[in-house]
């Protein structure tokens, strides 16, 4: 047996399953870190990138990646902490320190006419930002077919003070706490933490969460200092049998203060970084004798926050919420379907491949880095493959 309680012989296939997808063409490298029992497991193959300097740099623990929507569990415990300290509470309207989401519309019909509106039941709150039910979120359609999707697909980022204000122009697309909506709601949250602590977003992060847990890698930006460990990003469609596509190279947008902070998917961070994050909620709220927060916010936010009402004709596809649902800025597991994670397990995955779960039934944390674009996804292959040799290894 190896140590944490895993199967030395069954790790083997979570290494292979790596070493396939790096063999393969799919990505240059990729690192996988299982945390159980107190002992971390780390297994890194591959490099930084399929060309140039990155060619010659192994993945690592301590290699950057883009987070994408990993960046959205963050961003909430950074919030908690502002309702630790009573600066913010969960069910105050969001109107003070965000007038411009004060007095809002809902549309009639939310594939209708921008201009066919209805007055908002309520105002916003902390919770509908935190829960995803502000009323307004990504709106999967085609270009030209529902107005609020194009409308919402139209805004610019100049600033999140800017972006808040056309936010804001908009109408609901549903009444507050009607429904789930994803992504938007954690941007909102961003300009919120930012307003509430009168620093910038980045700064609050750091401040509240990544000083703490000694995050040093974690940021809107990579550092000229640390480029050198930041992996490149590639485009989904890049085969094995043609020239890789570069979707975002490390001298790229990342490589400059962001005057937008997203807290959708801005952050930049590593595995080893991202481990003492996680190790934190797994362990109620400390790391390594730091605490960010207290066990009972962590409870609360790894809790199911929806109601049936609220996921009825919501996420992305039909039976969407059938075996998950959502917390305060990541989703948890509410029934068991296969060989993966158990009911109660709770994290989110992200655009560039990048993947975190804890499992507090079997005190596991697994998270996957990699940087391609879309390969997120848990439907796909790679994934249920991945869960099961996680899972096929735990021996005690």
């Amino acid at each position: 047996m190896a140590a944490g309680g895993f199967s030395s012989k069954r790790l083997a296939r979570v290494r292979g399953l790596l070493e396939h997808h790096v063999e393969s063409g799919f990505v240059p490298g990729a690192v996988v870190v299982l945390a159980r029992h107190g002992e971390v497991h780390i297994e890194a193959t591959g490099r930084l990138a399929f060309e140039g300097a990155g060619s010659q740099t192994p993945m690592a623990a301590d290699t950057i990646c883009r987070l994408g929507s990993m960046t959205k569990p963050i961003v909430a415990v950074c919030a908690m902490t502002l309702v630790e300290d009573c600066t913010l509470r969960l069910d105050d309207p969001v109107d003070d320190l965000l007038p411009e989401l004060a007095d809002m519309t809902v549309l009639a019909d939310p594939h209708g006419p921008l201009d066919d509106t209805v007055p908002a039941a309520r105002p916003i709150t902390l919770r509908d930002v935190l829960d995803g039910t502000l009323g307004t979120g990504m709106v999967p359609a085609e270009p030209g077919t529902v107005p609020i999707a194009d409308a919402l697909d139209a805004l610019v980022y100049p600033s999140m003070d800017e972006w808040v204000r056309q936010l804001g122009a908009l109408p609901l697309v549903h009444q507050p706490g009607e429904r789930w909506m994803y992504d938007t709601a954690a941007n909102v949250a961003g300009v919120l933490i930012a307003r509430a602590t009168g620093m910038s977003f980045g700064d609050a992060i750091r401040e509240r969460v990544c000083k703490p847990l000694g995050m040093t890698d974690t940021a809107f930006h990579v550092g000229s200092e640390s480029i050198g460990r930041f992996a490149t990003a590639y485009e989904r469609d890049n085969a094995a049998d043609r020239e890789p596509v570069v979707e975002d190279a490390p001298d790229g947008r990342f490589s400059r203060p962001r005057l937008f902070e997203s807290g959708g998917g801005g952050l930049v961070s590593t595995a080893q970084d991202y481990l003492a994050f996680a190790s934190a909620l797994l362990a109620g709220g400390t790391h390594r004798g730091e605490r960010v927060l207290s066990r009972p916010a962590v409870t609360l936010m790894t809790s199911d926050h929806l109601t049936s009402e609220q996921k009825a004709n919501s996420g992305f596809w039909p039976g969407y919420f059938d075996a998950i649902s959502w917390g305060l800025g990541l989703s948890v597991r509410t029934r068991r379907t296969h060989l993966g994670p158990s009911i109660g397990s709770y994290g989110w995955p992200g655009f560039y491949g990048t993947a975190w779960y804890n499992d507090p039934a079997e005190d596991l944390t697994a998270m996957v880095f990699m940087q391609r674009a879309h390969a997120g996804d848990q439907r796909l292959p790679m994934w249920h493959d991945f869960w099961t040799t996680v899972y096929q290894a735990i021996d005690d």
